[in-house]
């Protein structure tokens, strides 16, 4: 077995059970890509088995804080069934559930979402890589699921050193599927769509939106980054008047008008803009035009706290103008899904983005990922994904 010496001091984050070792922590020792590694504190002192990445400023990865724990196949198909049981016991109702979420699971870089009777699975680190096969053996023998597509295509796999890959791992057929949530249906292609074919993080603040449209009675909805229309739905089936959806996707967009036709909606209520959000934004307040609720639901700005600073201005930005377009008792749904962003730094990007746009905001609820996409004690980098629901003061 190959030992990582950590230097002096560097042993303190594993002693908390943060499960990441970075290269500016390790004084000696290496692996083979996904190799499993003992780690041991500069004065050799076991603290935990994990993954090492050779090409990776996140070296190790960790698998267990146990000496006594062997590394196997076992180990694996354990942690899987501990991950699959927790959701099991969340009682959601939908056909589309996270049952893997990487490091909140004790599986580093391993995403798995179930859609229907079929698994779509995300290997971005070199451990679970390495675990490929074992791990999708024991996915199906789990679930009882007969097909298993991957979607390692993430940017993340590329700081590991791992080319990206894409297709069926287990079982073949169509890969276009109908999600069901909150009595709505929802079209996607784990092929082609974001993620592993849908933003399932999202489940619970598309409720959100739909309760506050029932109670609030909004007449117009701004939807930006609108993908294929999730919020866009949530608005309309709760009496939203009229929905405009922005996207830079016309395949997403399409997709959207399909979606209000899968739910009984009239199209005659949405419009569909495929445009830059940012440029439409500006433009809007030029022409002077109001929404009662604005999304702000843009892609990944920081994926690293390296990233925060250019990120925030981006943010900013966006939320200023979303600002000046709300109606006086208008109401802001803003996200981030950057890792980079932590809570705190969200609140004062849109609290200063209020302030420049001469607005006054009262935040009414703080939205997260769904509750299978929970996120552990002991390692807060989980929480990627942060919203505010901002309510504009007359």
């Amino acid at each position: 077995m190959k030992i990582i010496r950590l230097k002096p001091g560097k042993e303190r984050s594993l002693q908390r059970r943060h499960p990441w070792v970075f290269d500016g922590a390790v004084a000696r020792g290496g692996g083979d890509a996904g190799e499993t590694v003992r780690v041991e504190s500069h004065e050799g002192q076991f603290l935990a088995w994990g993954a090492f990445s050779p090409a990776s400023r996140i070296r190790v990865r960790a698998w267990s804080f146990d000496e006594a724990q062997r590394i196997d196949a076992a180990f694996f198909r354990d942690t899987l069934a501990r991950a699959i049981a927790l959701r099991s016991r969340l009682g959601i109702e939908s056909n589309g559930i996270r049952l893997v979420h990487g490091e909140s699971d004790g599986l580093p870089g391993l995403i798995v979402d179930r859609y229907g009777d079929t698994l779509v699975a995300q290997f971005t680190a070199c451990g679970v890589e390495r675990w490929k096969d074992a791990i999708a053996d024991a996915l199906i023998e789990l679930t009882g699921c007969p097909r298993l597509y991957e979607r390692s295509d993430t940017s993340s796999r590329k700081l590991e050193g791992l080319p990206e890959v894409t297709g069926w791992l287990r079982g073949s057929g169509e890969t276009a599927f109908e999600l069901l949530e909150h009595g709505w249906r929802l079209g996607l292609d784990i092929a082609q769509g974001h993620k592993t074919g849908y933003y399932l993080d999202q489940r619970d603040s598309r409720l959100a939106l739909y309760q506050y449209t029932k109670r609030l009675g909004f007449a117009q909805v701004l939807n930006c980054f609108s993908y294929t229309g999730g919020f866009s739905v949530a608005a309309l089936a709760g009496g939203a008047g009229h929905v405009t959806s922005i996207d830079s996707s016309g395949p997403a967009l399409e997709q959207a008008r399909a979606n209000l036709l899968l739910n009984g909606l009239d199209p005659a209520q949405a419009s569909f803009m495929d445009a830059d959000v940012n440029a439409s934004l500006r433009q809007f307040v030029a022409e002077g035009r109001s929404f009662d609720a604005i999304v702000l639901d843009p892609p990944k700005f920081a994926p690293t706290a390296a990233h925060a600073e250019r990120a925030a201005r981006a943010y900013k930005d966006l939320n200023r103008q979303a600002f000046k377009l709300l109606t006086p008792g208008g109401v802001l749904f803003t996200f981030s899904c950057s890792g980079g962003i932590g809570v705190e730094l969200f609140h004062k990007i849109v609290a200063s983005a209020g302030l420049d746009a001469g607005v006054d905001g009262a935040i009414l609820q703080r939205l997260g990922g769904a509750c299978d996409h929970p996120m552990t004690i002991n390692f807060p980098e989980g929480e990627y994904l942060k919203g505010l629901v901002v309510m504009k003061k007359a």
